[in-house]
């Protein structure tokens, strides 16, 4: 990364504002990436039980990637359409949303995140989907050692399946 003034950490409650900035931001209606959106109830729970890892230079929160129990998902039809088409266990973890800020991109912030969420949970399985037109993030989550393992179609539209174990 290039600016020693971002810290990486867990989130908190108080960052939910910013992870609902960022997240309407990148909507696929404003030219964004992010195939859902999480009410902010759900964002909380995770929150408050799952490692949600965030990016913030002063005030501004820059970037969040997010993780879930699959049980926390049922009500999100693209992940039931992912874990339909790659079924996974219990200690299997939903990687995701990643969202990074625009300007933020491609300066290695994803990356940092992945890494604190690593030291925060050592013994991580996690799967994920990207849809296939998104190469900057297919690239992105090979670079921190994701495979991809299957995919699957939702709203006519091709989405790559990726899974990590440490």
């Amino acid at each position: 990364m290039t600016d020693e003034n971002i810290t990486i950490r867990r989130a908190v409650p108080t960052d939910l504002e910013g992870i609902l900035e960022l997240q309407a931001a990148n909507q696929r209606d404003l030219g964004g990436h992010l195939s859902a959106s999480l009410p902010s109830s759900t964002i909380l729970e995770m929150i408050r039980s799952m490692p949600v890892i965030v990016a913030i230079s002063g005030s501004d929160l820059l970037g969040f990637l997010m993780m879930s129990k699959q049980e926390m998902n049922q009500d999100i039809p693209i992940i039931r359409a992912m874990l339909s088409a790659y079924p996974i266990d219990t200690d299997t973890l939903v990687y995701g949303p990643i969202c990074i800020r625009s300007e933020m991109r491609g300066q290695g912030l994803a990356h940092g995140l992945f890494n604190e969420l690593g030291r925060i949970k050592p013994q991580l399985k996690c799967v994920c989907f990207i849809r296939r037109d998104n190469l900057s993030s297919i690239r992105a989550h090979l670079k921190i050692g994701m495979q991809e393992v299957g995919g699957f179609i939702f709203n006519q539209t091709d989405h790559v399946i990726f899974s990590y174990t440490a």
